[in-house]
């Protein structure tokens, strides 16, 4: 495997953490929306939001564990503040305004992981 191509094996597990991420505030605004009834499936909603933080988790971890001047390093250094809204969403309730908006406050570290994770590394 090339050195190139070898700094980028965080992405796909960055990507599937943005899928899981995307996925769960599309049902949480449907349902806010009242276009979807989650009454019967709740633990929907549940499990994507532990699927987006251990990917989340996991992808921090493997970018960092690429060592220094690598675009997995870079992309976990620019994902990991998402930490924050994301360990603070259970302690927020789901019935007012904070919660869609802390929801929110995960997505520019989210693409910018992504974005991070694609540019070239560092050749020095």
């Amino acid at each position: 495997m090339s050195r190139r191509h070898s700094n980028r094996d965080a992405s796909p597990l960055l990507v599937f953490a943005t899928a899981a991420y995307t996925a769960n505030c599309a049902l949480g605004a449907s349902v806010a929306a009242r276009l979807i009834d989650t009454s019967r499936f709740r633990w929907l909603h549940h499990a994507l939001y532990i699927v987006t933080c251990t990917t989340v988790a996991a992808a921090v971890a493997l970018g960092w564990a690429r060592g220094p001047r690598t675009s997995g390093r870079r992309a976990a250094l620019a994902l990991l503040p998402a930490a924050a809204p994301l360990a603070a969403i259970p302690y927020l309730g789901s019935h007012g305004r904070r919660h869609p908006l802390v929801a929110l406050a995960v997505a520019p570290f989210i693409v910018a992981g992504l974005v991070v994770s694609r540019l070239p590394a560092d050749r020095k």
